[in-house]
């Protein structure tokens, strides 16, 4: 059961043994990636503790102060897993989501509500074409680029590997949501490896909490059909596979490390055979 921050720290203080249980900046780099997290905490509400001293996966409430001014309390894993559907700054509070979407109050002489509807099964969508798993092909489901960042990562890695374009999705052998496909920002296809660009996003909301668990689903269903992933991670965003990049910038010295990351998948002959 979650405990008071004070006790929590003075219980880690007797079981390790020392004063300062956590030293301050042990954690900074798990916390990273959640720069909301970061302005919503306060040392002087938590007993004079600071972020970086607290595990994540600590089973402890801590108090947090929104930029709306709201207090609550919550766990690390209840703040870090917050993110739901919307992206939207008040998802990272419980009061400003409740503002922004208030439930309905019901009066006395508002009629019954109607008895809930059995949930609808899912259906998969049909216009996926019936490829070998592992084929990537053009898509009319999937969405457009995302930014203007992924559309020049995209140039400039095609300029230095002139493979095949235009193909946006791979068919994999269990659905992803309604679909038997999935969508990689980009595809390549001759080397059977999918390049996604990962960004926290303007409020911390893209890429974390139950993001981060669709992310993985989807590389685990990319390998299962014999691709492999690289994962071009900002923000601090922490590299979820093993040929996962942690990059600041996307230039030439970028793409560079791509190509050298896609060297350790698939070897140099078979890499360097279409560099330009």
């Amino acid at each position: 059961m979650a405990e008071r921050v004070e006790r929590w720290w003075a219980r880690r203080q007797f079981s390790r043994g020392a004063e300062v249980p956590y030293a301050v900046g042990a954690y900074r780099e798990a916390w990273a990636p959640f720069p909301m997290l970061v302005r919503q905490y306060h040392p002087e509400l938590n007993a004079g503790i600071v972020l970086s001293q607290i595990p994540p996966a600590a089973d402890v409430l801590l108090l947090w102060q929104c930029e709306a001014g709201h207090l609550f309390a919550a766990t690390p894993t209840e703040q870090r897993n917050r993110p739901g559907q919307k992206r939207r700054r008040s998802a990272w509070c419980p009061e400003c989501s409740l503002q922004a979407a208030p439930p309905r109050i019901r009066l006395p002489d508002d009629p019954p509500a109607p008895a809930p509807r059995a949930k609808p099964t899912r259906r998969l969508c049909g216009k996926t074409p019936d490829l070998p798993v592992g084929d990537a092909f053009t898509s009319e489901c999937a969405p457009a680029p995302a930014s203007a960042v992924e559309a020049k990562l995209r140039t400039d890695l095609f300029a230095r590997l002139p493979l095949t374009q235009g193909l946006n999705a791979v068919r994999v052998s269990r659905p992803f949501f309604d679909h038997l496909e999935v969508w990689p920002d980009i595809v390549l296809a001759e080397l059977r490896v999918a390049i996604e660009y990962d960004s926290p996003g303007r409020f911390g909301l893209e890429h974390v909490g139950p993001r981060e668990e669709s992310d993985r689903r989807k590389d685990r269903l990319l390998r299962s059909a014999g691709w492999e992933v690289v994962r071009i991670r900002t923000g601090k965003l922490e590299k979820l596979g093993p040929h996962d990049l942690q990059l600041s910038t996307l230039g030439r010295r970028g793409v560079d490390r791509i190509v050298d990351a896609l060297r350790g998948i698939r070897g140099p002959i078979m890499v360097d055979a279409y560099l330009t």
